[in-house]
């Protein structure tokens, strides 16, 4: 990422934060999960749909063939093992965002899921937290932004990324702050760990892309998914009911998945 674009969305999540601490002033300072579903629209959906387009094409050219290569010859325990180490570097995200939006003991127990697994987990490949009833908590800034009453925006493709808002995209620069990855400065080794970490990612989606290719328009199954994803993660598991998704039921479609 170049200097000019970070320094941008620096200066934009700010602008974003003092707006967020205004309306927070304004209310008392409480957290509110005041956010309706089906808030973010999309308004750019002409310029979406051509992201959307170059982004399909570059995964099935490039993205999926290499997930699909590295699940193939990668055993099943190695594959969980490097998602457990780099779920172990998020974990920073989510202890501080949990700190942000005032959920204390969540960000104790993120806590002492990053001891534990950094260090009798051997850096995070093994996962002895879960086993000792440290559950996940998976936190961002893009929601702590909507629990302070931030508004999504409009829903926004980014190139290779994905779906996203206005709200999450500019998150995304400061919550990567947070990881370790980025803070070491050997671009050899994080050169490398980024492009593990993308394919991955991609590999845990695989399960996904039957329901996206069946889909009578994908662009709009892959928006309101994300969207009512982002819904379902704001309100901790308990989003308000609504009809904004019609049958849509995509909660959890960046969770692990079973073989293909």
């Amino acid at each position: 990422m170049s200097s000019a674009l970070r320094s941008t969305l620096v200066l934009l999540t700010a602008a974003a934060l003092a707006a967020c601490a205004s309306a927070s002033a304004q209310d008392g300072g409480a957290p509110t999960t005041g956010e309706e579903p089906g808030e973010a629209g999309d308004p750019f959906e002409t310029i979406n749909r051509a992201t959307y387009r170059f982004n399909d094409v570059a995964d099935t050219y490039v993205l999926r063939p290499v997930a699909k290569t590295y699940q193939k010859i990668t055993p099943r325990p190695v594959r969980k093992g490097v998602t457990n180490f780099f779920a172990n570097l998020l974990t920073p995200v989510d202890i501080v965002n949990n700190l942000l939006q005032a959920k204390f003991v969540p960000a104790l127990s993120d806590t002492g899921r990053l001891l534990m697994n950094t260090t009798l987990g051997l850096g995070g490949i093994l996962d002895p937290a879960t086993d000792a009833g440290l559950a996940v908590h998976d936190e961002d800034l893009g929601q702590t932004l909507a629990v302070w009453g931030v508004p999504a925006g409009p829903y926004v493709v980014l190139p290779f990324l994905g779906p996203s808002t206005v709200r999450d995209g500019l998150a995304l620069y400061p919550d990567a702050q947070l990881m370790p990855l980025v803070q070491y400065h050997d671009s050899n080794v994080t050169g490398k760990l980024q492009i593990l970490y993308g394919i991955n990612t991609r590999e845990r989606l695989l399960s996904t892309d039957r329901a996206v290719a069946n889909a009578f328009d994908s662009y709009v199954f892959v928006r309101e998914a994300y969207l009512q994803n982002r819904q379902y993660k704001i309100h901790d598991g308990n989003p308000p009911l609504d009809d904004v998704y019609g049958d849509y039921d995509v909660y959890d479609y960046e969770e692990e998945p079973g073989e293909e």
